[in-house]
């Protein structure tokens, strides 16, 4: 069995980092970009053909950042600690600077990022979380917290609870964001009843309720944008 060609033999025009260097990383598709990391394939397996299936294995780069390195590690190619590390650390890097953007500017100067950021973090679960941005009076973002999980409902998101987290991080402001591991990011009934109860519960003690946005793979959906706000 033939050993696969490093990137450096492939012919210039075929080569990702190359083709990077002299046109620029948005040149690149998802795959090249991760073949540029991950530098060489194996057996078998060519680097383009390894990343094609990281990507394919955990639904794209949304589903490849909120990858563990136990979950890493079951991926054939992946074995070796140095390149895991390597990849998770790339990883960690992208959602942190995504964060501190967010934390440096007006969330919603960029409402486009703070959807992709609540994706990052929810949408690959297998399960329903709901969760919170508190933002400070200039609306940029003091921290994200999941509160709760499970099917959520008025009886299982305790609008106490967002009261009291949101004065300990005295916030001004909130967007609320979950999950629907079903794929569908429509919000139901009970989504728009759950966002009414907080955003009174929240507006008592002179908190503003932004936005609710519903991720899933592949989307994300604005309330506040739809109008149910």
């Amino acid at each position: 069995m033939l050993a696969p060609m490093p990137l450096k033999d492939l012919p210039t025009e075929a080569q990702p980092r190359e083709k990077l260097l002299a046109r620029g990383a948005p040149a690149l598709s998802d795959t090249e970009l991760l073949a540029v990391l991950l530098r060489t394939g194996l057996a078998g397996q060519g680097v383009f053909a390894l990343a094609q299936a990281l990507l394919d294995a955990f639904g794209g780069l949304a589903g490849l950042l909120h990858a563990q390195p136990e979950d890493l590690k079951r991926i054939k190619g992946l074995g070796g600690p140095a390149k895991r590390a390597e990849l998770v650390a790339v990883l960690e890097l992208a959602r942190r600077a995504m964060a501190e953007q967010l934390r440096e500017r007006e969330v919603f100067s960029s409402p486009g990022a703070v959807k992709h950021y609540l994706q990052l973090h929810l949408a690959h679960k297998g399960h329903e979380v709901f969760a919170v941005l508190f933002l400070d009076a200039q609306n940029r973002l003091i921290a994200m917290e999941e509160l709760f999980r499970g099917t959520l409902t008025q009886t299982s998101v305790y609008p106490r609870e967002v009261v009291v987290r949101a004065l300990q991080h005295e916030a001004a402001a909130v967007v609320l964001a979950h999950n629907h591991p079903s794929g569908t990011v429509q919000p139901s009934r009970a989504d728009e009843t759950l966002t009414q109860t907080l955003r009174a519960a929240l507006g008592l003690v002179d908190v503003r309720v932004l936005d609710h946005v519903i991720v899933a793979p592949g989307g994300a959906l604005s309330m506040a944008e739809r109008g149910l706000l």
